[in-house]
């Protein structure tokens, strides 16, 4: 691991910021290397209605109509904000992110399906889920709400 793979961590997150991140290239690593650069770097960014704000113009821009079916997801979003801060804030602050950012992949993190060890795929689904914060219904996250 080199400090350029954090280099390419930013230029992800900016990208993203800027909304020239392509379509391709936001994917489940690329979500959770951004969530981890505004953790980070930009805390502020990933308040719940800043990151709302981010994700959906962020879709707009690339073509991804924020619908109640597609586009952005709260409750995955937050899930996976609460989950990266909990690994980033499990490590030493002088981890280089990419070091962060492999252990969260390596884990079960690293799997899409994550979410439906905590929430029903019915639940998870719902327009409700999308909108608003759903609490999970299988089993409760291991991660605490730093978001309030």
């Amino acid at each position: 691991m080199t400090p350029s793979e954090d280099h390419s961590i930013e230029r992800l997150a900016l990208a993203f910021l800027d909304r020239s991140l392509p379509r391709p290239e936001w994917t489940h690593a690329s979500h959770f290397a951004v969530a981890l650069w505004l953790l980070r770097h930009r805390p502020a960014l990933t308040a719940p209605e800043e990151i709302r704000r981010l994700i959906m113009g962020y879709n707009e821009a690339t073509g991804t109509a924020n619908t109640e079916t597609g586009g952005y997801h709260h409750t995955i979003t937050l899930a996976s904000l609460r989950a990266a801060a909990g690994v980033l804030y499990g490590h030493e602050a002088d981890v280089p992110l990419h070091g962060v950012l492999q252990a969260l992949m390596l884990s079960p993190l690293g799997h899409r399906e994550w979410l439906l060890s905590h929430w029903r795929q019915e639940t998870l689904s719902s327009v409700r889920a999308r909108r608003i914060w759903v609490e999970p219904d299988l089993a409760p996250l291991p991660y605490p709400d730093a978001f309030g």
